[in-house]
């Protein structure tokens, strides 16, 4: 069922970087739930896999010294949405993954492998490009930090070089402090499908709740990759909360997003539930951050 050259199993990150360099068309799986589904499609027959799905210290949710927040490559869609800190600081996150697949998917998916495969779709990447991410990457020559932004190259492709894993997803305090957040995925079925489109969008208000302090919105499938709105974003920022300033700033995010036609949608199906997406998950968040909505 499974045509594969070799399976390594790592057991440390110093041990899964060393197979990657002795073994560079090696490729990573960790839950497997992406990278087994295309063994049996026969898209990857002959590889040769390292497994990092045993290393512990990739799973799990901590709050650094700092205030950041540390999610381990490898921890599951179900610990996520049940886990206490994503619960009291970024809860939208949880809400989010939690639309993946089925109970099973989201037992053993990971947040790494959600990520690393690049696809627009994946319910987790506009949450954290809406959050401002920070992807921690550990290779041969140590460890470097780059933003959610700059991780995402093109469709289905990242930027991990040669001997190199995706081993946290870091949430920085200056990026959820203050913050609330809403997704809204649409599909074409209510449960159990890829998003058609994704929105996620947070908000700080000002201290009196009556003005946009801060808005930051994001997309997925309405591009080849996630994207961030910022068009809408500066539209809507310093501004009194009203319905026509949601209005407004729903009507905005076409001068950002990209989308396509595609069995699951049109191109114009998309640019009309980009902009009714972003005022309903902006007014949620609104509403969660305490704000009241006038006319």
């Amino acid at each position: 069922m499974y045509d594969m050259k070799a399976l390594y199993e790592a057991t440390s990150v110093p041990h899964a970087v060393q197979l990657l360099q002795e073994h560079p068309q090696a490729q990573i799986i960790a839950g497997g739930s992406d990278v087994l589904i295309q063994m049996r499609e026969g898209k990857r027959a002959g590889v040769e896999l390292v497994s990092i799905y045993g290393l512990e210290e990739l799973r799990g949710v901590t709050m650094e010294e700092d205030g950041t927040i540390r999610i381990g490559s490898l921890t599951s869609f179900s610990h996520i949405t049940k886990d206490p800190v994503i619960q009291k600081y970024i809860n939208v996150l949880g809400e989010a993954v939690d639309m993946v697949g089925g109970p099973q998917i989201r037992n053993i998916g990971t947040i790494g492998g959600n990520t690393c495969n690049g696809v627009t779709s994946a319910d987790s990447a506009s949450t954290l490009f809406a959050w401002d991410a920070v992807i921690e990457i550990t290779g041969s020559e140590g460890i470097r930090r780059i933003p959610i932004q700059e991780f995402y190259i093109k469709a289905g492709k990242v930027d991990l070089k040669p001997a190199e894993m995706q081993t946290a997803i870091l949430l920085p305090k200056k990026s959820y402090e203050g913050y609330f957040g809403h997704y809204i995925k649409y599909a074409m079925r209510e449960a159990m499908d890829i998003a058609t489109l994704g929105c996620s969008v947070n908000v700080k208000l000002s201290k009196d709740k009556r003005h946009l302090e801060d808005v930051r919105i994001a997309y997925g499938v309405a591009g080849p990759i996630p994207l961030r709105a910022e068009h809408a974003e500066a539209e809507g920022r310093g501004l009194e909360i009203s319905e026509a300033v949601l209005e407004r700033v729903g009507n905005k995010v076409l001068e950002d997003i990209t989308p396509r036609d595609s069995w699951r949608a049109s191109k114009a199906f998309r640019e009309h539930i980009a902009k009714v997406l972003c005022r309903r998950a902006l007014k949620e968040a609104i509403l969660l951050a305490g704000g009241v909505i006038h006319e």
